[in-house]
């Protein structure tokens, strides 16, 4: 292998590694403006809708001078409907309100059943193959329910602070309901938390399925926005009933939306959607782990959050549970390589770090 490819099979690495700081930036930001008044709901139909009027006109540009996109019918049309529904309308709302009653540390560590999620299903729809006869397998299983019990943890105990903000001279200057999450809304938010990973799962296996049917991955996401636009629209129209609350009031808000438009919607779930089609779902769920470490320290130098003895608890046995799967996989498949050299049929059938989902032509 030549230096450039070499570099070309490390890209994706990369790429996923800046969407997890994208990402957990967008939480901080998200978190600084809800707490400052912005409503959630608001929000998520500001910056959805600056994501999806770049999308479709990047889209736009881009077909108009390339005449190789495959053609929209209904069926394709309702599969981006449904992808909407599961990795935008249910996965934002539930993260963004379980983030107004919790923290951007406690959203990241709960991201952490993604991996968890996404393995089940791919076992569930037979996208990842598993022996419980063999060791190897039962190794995964362990780690996935070591997983799904440290978000548990994670959620039901919050246990004594165990660090203050290093960042202390920050945090005198901000606000105390800024600062700190409320208590009594932990676990709600926890739970709400949750559904959005299993949501995000959900589209992850969803979107690896769709890239099989459909090779336009920027009509995609374009489309995937635009629908997912309308969807949170009409439910922010339903439950947000104040005519002000729709109005930008401070310069946070404002940097918030453009933020998560642009890195939220279109940087994101681009580059998501671009390393699903070229390493698979999994590959896309096991970044996820990195986010708690990221949101630990942005929470404590931009908000001020402190530690707790459940977060990191709950967050150790995520991690490992997590990896003690990728090293069953990554055991079993070499093994498996070893029996008999075929072609991998779906993404996980290939190496969990550097395989691709795609042939090469």
């Amino acid at each position: 292998m030549g230096l450039t490819e070499y570099w070309l099979e490390w890209i994706p690495f990369i790429a996923m590694v800046n969407v997890e700081f994208l990402d957990v930036g967008l939480t901080t930001l998200s978190k600084a403006a809800i707490s400052k008044g912005m409503n959630q709901y608001v929000f998520i139909v500001y910056s959805n809708a600056l994501g999806a009027l770049i999308l479709l006109t990047t889209s736009f540009i881009f077909n108009r001078s390339h005449s190789h996109r495959p053609s929209l019918s209904l069926s394709i049309l309702c599969k981006f409907f449904l992808l909407s529904l599961f990795g935008m309308t249910l996965m934002q709302n539930c993260a963004f309100t379980g983030i107004r009653y919790s923290s951007p540390t406690l959203a990241s560590a709960m991201s952490n059943l993604t991996p968890a999620f996404t393995f089940l299903l791919a076992t569930i729809f037979r996208i990842e193959k598993i022996d419980i006869m063999n060791s190897k397998g039962q190794i995964r299983i362990l780690g996935t329910l070591m997983s799904i019990s440290g978000a548990l943890i994670v959620t039901l105990y919050k246990g004594a602070s165990i660090a203050g903000s290093p960042f202390h001279s920050l945090k005198e200057n901000v606000s105390q309901p800024f600062l700190l999450a409320q208590t009594d809304n932990w676990v709600i938010g926890g739970l709400l938390l949750a559904a959005a990973s299993l949501s995000f799962a959900i589209w992850n296996i969803a979107q690896a399925a769709m890239l099989r049917g459909y090779l336009s991955q920027l009509t995609i996401v374009a489309f995937f926005c635009l629908f997912g636009t309308i969807q949170c629209t009409i439910f922010s129209l339903i439950v947000v009933r104040d005519p002000n609350a729709w109005t930008i009031s401070s310069d946070i808000e404002l940097i918030s939306v453009v933020y998560a438009g642009i890195c939220g919607s279109v940087v994101s779930y681009s580059v998501m959607t671009w390393c699903i089609g070229k390493k698979g779902p999994i590959f896309v769920a096991m970044f996820k782990p990195l986010r708690i470490a990221i949101a630990a320290f942005m929470g404590a130098a931009f908000l001020g959050d402190t530690l707790h003895v459940g977060s990191l608890i709950g967050s150790i046995v995520i991690i490992i549970g997590f990896y003690t799967v990728l090293w069953a996989q990554s055991k079993q498949q070499n093994g498996n390589s070893q029996k008999v050299c075929i072609q991998p049929s779906s993404p996980s059938q290939g190496s969990p770090f550097l395989g691709s989902n795609q042939d090469e032509t």
